[in-house]
């Protein structure tokens, strides 16, 4: 059985070469345009946005637990004058630690600060 001249010799070296570009081609297309994405890039992103979930969801309940202290107004104060690195140390460790966790989340803190100190229109939004 005789092969087709596409199929033999230089048309073979070609026709490979072709398909290579195309394949190389269609991913760098596919990734930078298409929107496709590793398993593990989806994971990544995925795992952010659940995290900031849950951080959007449990920062009502700390600045309300939080307000609920029996010196609320003072702790705020001193909490206003605390530098950003050192407010963790500020809010009951409880309030700021995340489920599953065991240290405070910085995130969680931020939000939490931002919601108790912010004027109350801003805080709504």
């Amino acid at each position: 059985m005789q092969m087709p001249s596409m199929l033999e010799g230089e048309s073979l070296k070609r026709l490979l070469q072709g398909a290579a570009a195309g394949a190389v081609a269609t991913m760098f297309v596919g990734f930078y345009w298409g929107g496709w994405s590793l398993g593990s890039t989806t994971y990544k992103i995925a795992k952010e946005r659940s995290e900031l979930a849950v951080i959007a969801a449990l920062a009502p309940v700390c600045a309300d637990k939080f307000s609920a202290l029996p010196d609320a107004d003072a702790k705020k104060a001193a909490l206003s004058k605390i530098d950003s690195w050192k407010r963790r140390d500020e809010f009951p460790k409880e309030f700021v630690t995340l489920p599953g966790e065991s240290y405070p989340s910085s995130a969680l803190v931020d939000a939490c600060y931002t919601l108790l100190l912010a004027p109350k229109s801003a805080a709504i939004k």
